[in-house]
């Protein structure tokens, strides 16, 4: 018997160890490293060497697959936060190069995540305007580990033609990705941004075809992983996340329960993406009830999709439960990720993990000296006034 395969039998946990494929990307296991906001790119959201660092010491402790933090998709209204790495033009694209290469070198596979901020921007050096589906301001306030103060601002209502624009946006970075050797993307359709917005009934006031009813709500997310999936879904997986609570809002549950789980799994899983990654404040438990199937149940359920389940899979056993029940295909982790940088290699051997989440979890420029934040508002000023 192989040595490989004997230890696989062997190991803890060991459905976690087993291989996956999403779209035409195989996968040595089925953890995955869920994407997290690291603001540690230059001012014009150019991946650093600390960035290349970050992503490579994953790839080292046996992250089968990894996904990056939120991109900004253009140089417009897209950007969320101060120091947000990009991939909205061929200098982002060429940028990220170097960090596929590390990734892909340590035997990972690197997607992308592709995000609109939306009426959550808390930091954008090109403008200081925000869209969103209505002029209807987020819960809750801006965070201040980002730098961010006071309440959000009330968003532009978009026109037909700014929703155009967006749609284009996400295909252009798409395309950057995949030109900078990404394995994969995935569209932010979760947390309050953009799209998220558009899917939210108390933030989505519109009358046509984008909002009402849920159908016409999920219609922007739908149509963005159409047009990606079709653009580039030939060369590299494309996927989309979804949750229900957002950074300004957690505990926000969609009005209509499972009803509402299956036109919206149903409708994104007749796209032509090739996977759901769905994020709850714990993925284990009902998405609406006491009892009941969770959020990730019902998007397989529905999509007829792979799904990569996030939240509170701290414990090896409630990772590995989610595979074995066929719940999910793959497990995002964030927190335990960050404390155990080689998470699976210690999970596979039986050593034990480490519950504690290093000082810099949200990484450098949470604690920039005011002079840097100036400079960075002084060029956005700059940029606005001609």
């Amino acid at each position: 018997m192989d040595d490989q395969v004997a230890d696989l039998m062997h190991s803890p946990h060991q459905a976690l160890f087993t291989t996956a494929t999403i779209g035409h990307v195989d996968l040595a296991n089925r953890v995955a490293l869920a994407p997290m906001t690291r603001v540690s790119a230059t001012a014009d959201g150019l991946p650093t060497d600390r960035i290349a660092s970050y992503y490579r010491v994953f790839a080292e402790g046996g992250f089968a697959l990894l996904i990056t933090e939120g991109l900004y998709i253009d140089d417009q209204t897209s950007q969320g936060y101060l120091f947000q790495p990009g991939i909205a033009n061929a200098a982002h694209a060429a940028g990220w190069q170097r960090v596929v290469d590390g990734v892909h070198d340590r035997g990972a596979k690197f997607f992308a995540q592709l995000m609109h901020a939306g009426s959550q921007s808390q930091g954008n050096p090109h403008t200081t305007i925000t869209w969103g589906p209505s002029a209807v301001r987020p819960k809750g306030e801006q965070l201040a580990m980002y730098r961010g103060a006071g309440p959000f601002e009330v968003p532009q209502a978009m026109t037909t033609e700014q929703i155009g624009q967006v749609r284009a946006a996400f295909v252009n970075a798409a395309r950057n990705a995949r030109d900078a050797g990404f394995d994969g993307v995935e569209i932010h359709g979760a947390n309050g941004y953009l799209l998220d917005a558009f899917l939210t009934d108390y933030l989505n006031t519109r009358t046509d075809e984008y909002g009402g009813h849920t159908a016409g709500r999920v219609r922007l997310a739908a149509e963005v992983c159409h047009d990606v999936a079709s653009a580039v879904g030939d060369d590299i997986a494309v996927g989309i996340r979804i949750s229900q609570g957002k950074v300004s809002d957690n505990h926000h549950r969609w009005a209509g329960g499972e009803e509402d789980a299956a036109a919206i799994f149903g409708a994104l899983g007749d796209t032509g993406i090739h996977y759901i990654h769905t994020t709850e404040y714990r993925a284990l438990a009902p998405a609406f009830a006491e009892r009941g199937k969770s959020l990730a149940q019902l998007a397989k359920q529905h999509s007829k999709l792979p799904v990569i389940a996030n939240g509170h899979l701290d414990d090896p056993r409630d990772a590995a439960a989610m595979i074995e029940s066929g719940a999910a295909d793959l497990v995002a982790l964030a927190k335990p990720a960050l404390a155990n940088r080689d998470w699976p290699h210690r999970v596979r051997s039986g050593v034990p993990l480490s519950p504690d989440v290093p000082r810099d979890l949200f990484g450098p420029v949470a604690n920039l000296k005011d002079w840097e934040v100036e400079a960075v508002q002084s060029t956005a000023s700059a940029r606005r006034s001609t």
